[in-house]
Formats: structure tokens, C-alpha cells, sequence
């Protein structure tokens, strides 16, 4: 049994061929696209849900402090700290850094 396909028809089958190629190249970079996306996504809601649940715990750590008055020093403390770590928290975050790439070969320093 002989095969007999014309230019055309092997030409027609290969763009095909092609053409099916590129789509399964599309199709799969865009669920791999979609897997991030919802990776992304996910981990936002769980560090949102980790900052709610740290502000209540210090909410509650201060509230319990202040309306029992006791020490002074104790007082400061429970304020003073997570406001600490909070002004540092957003100062490195609001501060402007440059960030100097490699150099060429013929850049000066």
C-alpha cells in the first residue's frame, strides 16, 4: 500500500500540526497563569487574616492593660512596643532605596 500526498497536503498537515502545538502552549500557559493567580490570592487572604489576628491579640493585651490601671511602667510598655514595631515597620516600608545594577565593563564608578 502506497501513501501518495501532494506538497499541498503535507504542507496542509503540518500547519495543522502547528497550529495544534500552539494552542496547547496557549492553553497551558494560561492555567499556569490561572494556578498563580489564585496562589497569589490565597496567600493575601492568609496574610490578612494573620494581621487581623495579631491586631486583636494586641488590641485585647492593651485594652486588658488599660482598664485594669496598674503600673505606669506597664502601661508604656504594652503602648510603646507595638507602636515600636509599627513605626518601623512602615518607616522601611515608606523609605525610597535606589537600587544600583551590576556595572558594564566600560561604566565608571
Amino acid at each position: 500500500m502506497t501513501v501518495n500526498l501532494t506538497p499541498t497536503q503535507i504542507l496542509a498537515a503540518v500547519g495543522v500540526v502547528a497550529v495544534l502545538v500552539w494552542v496547547w502552549r496557549a492553553s497551558a500557559r494560561r492555567a499556569k497563569a490561572t494556578a498563580n493567580a489564585a496562589r497569589a490570592g490565597a496567600r493575601l487572604l492568609s496574610l490578612t487574616g494573620r494581621v487581623l489576628l495579631m491586631a486583636g491579640a494586641i488590641v485585647g493585651v492593651q485594652w486588658v492593660v488599660i482598664t485594669h490601671r496598674g503600673d505606669v511602667v506597664v502601661l508604656l510598655v504594652v503602648l510603646g512596643l507595638p507602636a515600636l514595631f509599627a513605626a518601623y515597620t512602615l518607616t522601611k516600608a515608606l523609605t525610597i532605596t535606589t537600587h544600583d545594577g551590576p556595572r558594564g565593563r566600560g561604566d565608571r564608578r
